[in-house]
């Protein structure tokens, strides 16, 4: 048996495990990777222009094909520039498997250039992280790595390849099966719980489901659908749920949570059973966790047991993928009929505080920009992915989610700089899909570099930058709590602001002008009339295969409400 290096062996890894594309960044421990991987046509190297971009592409490339995302990146700064984009797949239960190089092995601690102990920096941020120590343990660490990733509550996983094992040669051969000691993830669903949490449901008279991320990363979303109508049980979802049924279903109600609808926060308080799918309970939806659906029973489907009364006691927990659960509860449920007086109650909640923004004459708003995009491309098969601040707010309270529409955004972690990289890995994944990126001026520059990568792979992304000249979602809390003291969060300040003058008139950068430096389109909105018209010219340019920026020039007094105030309860909501 001929023997090959650990380099070879990693490029045949990859064939093995159909990974037809890996986001990678070059340097001295990997070039001999990038080498080999030259040598082949199987794989497909996507190269960023920065680290962080790469494995936030990778991360939307894996949340929009189911697949693993596959990082590539070299030892040191390449590997720490890895860290955010791991803990963001990490709190959102994104699979990616990550490989680091790595200094040889008798460097290791000895502070050699480029040299950093990348393993314990991401232990906290990884489902499971490795230095392969021997060449002949390689091929099982790889396909580990894989399996471990999407295997259960799906996760990051580290790779670390030091220089001198993938030089070693040994043994050609993958291995086809794993079988790891003390990881064994939970199958199948606990029956008799199951029937106690049927049981509920014919009993409760104020029953809601509370839909979660779990259930869209399970592809649960159609027999989901199918229990709510069987069941006739309104349905709440996290911003990260958002979509497990359509958003224009009559059994919907909205968004939970800390800019949650009020009819959505007030069915919670009210409700007497509580059924949640695919959820961990984080602050953002809880308020404080005492008042949290205070009058109800807690059922808590979730593959994950740690996150089972960890932050809200539950009645009955059931560990289990939510799809399997769910077409599980589907031999069981009998069809039941609609709790009219409880439905009556929320829609009067949604009458009395309807989920709109407050007109402001013909000023052009989110809302409205959203209605557009929701109307100019209702019949695209469609992805969205957001950045983090109101305008990813926005984007959860009114862009229609359905069968055409699947929304992307770092949900537990709230990462700045992921709508656009996010963007680029989800049409790479999606070749056949319209991409459309949302981002607000400050998220748009963390990793405008992209636009590289965008252009020289053809890529013909939809890019919106929501500009209101502010990091808005800080200056929202400025204005309301800290008596509008707008520190650190003016994006035209500078040295000007500091010698007291007034803002300089033009905002920097010029998006539209920097878009087209890259050879990129570029459009400025700044009147309501104009929103449909920029968004059927991008539309059109995606046949151009090059990506539209769009900025629209917003106000930057208009805040996201409802609000629940800080430390307070869903039902101590800030309207306006």
């Amino acid at each position: 048996m001929k023997k090959i290096s650990g380099n070879k062996l990693l490029v045949k890894a990859l064939k093995e495990e159909g990974v037809d594309i890996l986001f990678g960044y070059p340097g001295a421990c990997t070039i001999d990777i990038s080498d080999e991987i030259y040598k082949q046509d199987y794989t497909k190297v996507v190269l960023p222009r920065h680290e962080q971009a790469l494995v936030h592409a990778a991360d939307a490339y894996a949340r929009s094909t189911g697949k693993v995302g596959v990082c590539l990146v070299t030892s040191g700064p390449g590997a720490t520039n890895l860290v955010t984009g791991i803990a963001t797949a990490n709190y959102d239960s994104v699979p990616l498997v990550c490989f680091t190089g790595q200094v040889a092995r008798h460097l290791i601690g000895n502070d050699a250039f480029q040299e950093v102990d990348i393993v314990g920096i991401t232990r906290s941020i990884t489902k499971y992280g490795v230095t392969v120590r021997k060449r002949e343990d390689l091929g099982r660490i790889i396909k580990e790595a894989f399996y471990i990733a999407r295997s259960g509550r799906p996760g990051p996983v580290l790779v670390d390849l030091p220089k001198d094992v993938m030089a070693e040669l040994g043994s050609p051969n993958y291995p086809e099966t794993v079988n790891i000691r003390g990881y064994k993830p939970s199958t199948g669903v606990h029956i008799g719980q199951l029937k106690r949490a049927v049981k509920m449901l014919g009993k409760a008279k104020k029953p809601l489901f509370l839909a979660g991320g779990g259930v869209n990363i399970a592809g649960a979303n159609k027999a989901f659908t199918e229990l709510v109508e069987r069941t006739q049980i309104p349905v709440v979802t996290t911003i990260m749920g958002r979509g497990a049924i359509p958003t224009t279903h009559p059994l919907f109600i909205g968004n939970l949570g800390m800019h949650g609808a009020y009819a959505s926060n007030m069915a919670v308080e009210e409700c007497d059973l509580l059924f949640s799918i695919g959820t961990r309970f984080n602050d953002r939806i809880t308020g404080k966790l005492h008042a949290f659906a205070p009058k109800a029973t807690i059922v808590h489907i979730d593959i994950d047991t740690s996150s089972i009364s960890r932050n809200i006691q539950v009645d009955i927990p059931i560990v289990a993928d939510a799809k399997e659960a769910i077409e599980k509860l589907l031999e069981y449920v009998e069809p039941m009929e609609k709790k009219e007086s409880w439905m009556e109650q929320i829609e009067g909640w949604k009458e009395e505080h309807p989920l709109r923004m407050k007109p402001k004459g013909d000023q052009m708003q989110a809302q409205d920009i959203l209605e557009t995009i929701n109307e100019v491309f209702k019949e695209d098969d469609k992805i969205v992915v957001t950045d983090v601040g109101q305008h990813q707010m926005f984007t959860s309270q009114y862009l229609e989610v359905n069968e055409k529409t699947r929304l992307y955004m770092s949900g537990g972690l709230g990462t700045m700089g992921y709508g656009f990289p996010g963007a680029v890995g989800a049409q790479i994944g999606n070749p056949d899909s319209t991409v459309i990126a949302i981002s607000g001026d400050g998220g748009m520059q963390m990793n405008i570099q992209e636009f590289a990568t965008a252009v020289l792979e053809e890529l013909p992304l939809i890019l919106c930058v929501f500009n209101n000249t502010y990091l808005g979602m800080v200056r929202q809390w400025q204005k309301l709590f800290y008596g509008k003291r707008y520190s650190m969060t003016d994006l035209r300040a500078g040295a000007a602001t500091r010698r007291g003058e007034e803002h300089p008139p033009k905002y920097t950068p010029d998006f539209v002008k920097l878009a087209e430096s890259y050879g990129a389109k570029g459009i400025r909105v700044t009147e309501k009339s104009e929103m449909k018209a920029a968004f059927e010219q991008a539309k059109a340019n995606r046949a151009l295969k090059v990506p539209t920026l769009i900025e629209f020039m917003l106000d930057p007094e208009v805040q996201v409400y409802p609000m629940v105030r800080p430390g307070g309860t869903l039902e101590d909501l800030l309207m306006d």
